[in-house]
């Protein structure tokens, strides 16, 4: 089973990836990084995603009251050079962690690496 290390460096071979980290939302904290943070500051990158995280999973509007499940799987922001892929990682355990994943936009396939980062997170979970 792959470690924290060893799945951010598969998330940094997903086509047009420029950074990953691993966030801790209750705290803010990158736990782990990749690649180039945004403006090469994760630390920052990782605050201003888990304020996203917080208002997204804090919102009843974006759960599904079928299932119970969590709010959200991911959130995906796109900007003029960059998509921004928040993917919440399912934790047996009370964890609030989530992978953010920075792309280039003219290179990556933003479909692809949603579900490759999906399975990134959920073999996470087993590590």
């Amino acid at each position: 089973m792959p470690g924290i290390e060893e799945c951010l460096a598969e998330a940094m071979g997903i086509t047009g990836a420029l950074g990953v980290s691993l966030v801790d939302w209750t705290n803010g904290l990158a736990i782990g990084t990749a690649g180039l943070g945004p403006d090469g500051d994760h630390e920052v990158g990782a605050a201003d995603a888990t304020e996203l995280a917080r208002a997204v999973t804090q919102t009843p509007s974006f759960a599904d009251p079928d299932t119970g499940a969590p709010p959200a799987e991911d959130v995906i922001v796109t900007s003029a050079g960059n998509y921004h892929l928040l993917r919440f990682v399912p934790a047996p355990f009370d964890a609030n962690v989530f992978l953010y994943l920075r792309l280039d936009r003219d290179t990556a396939n933003l479909a692809m690496a949603r579900l490759r980062l999906a399975a990134i997170a959920d073999r996470l979970v087993l590590s």
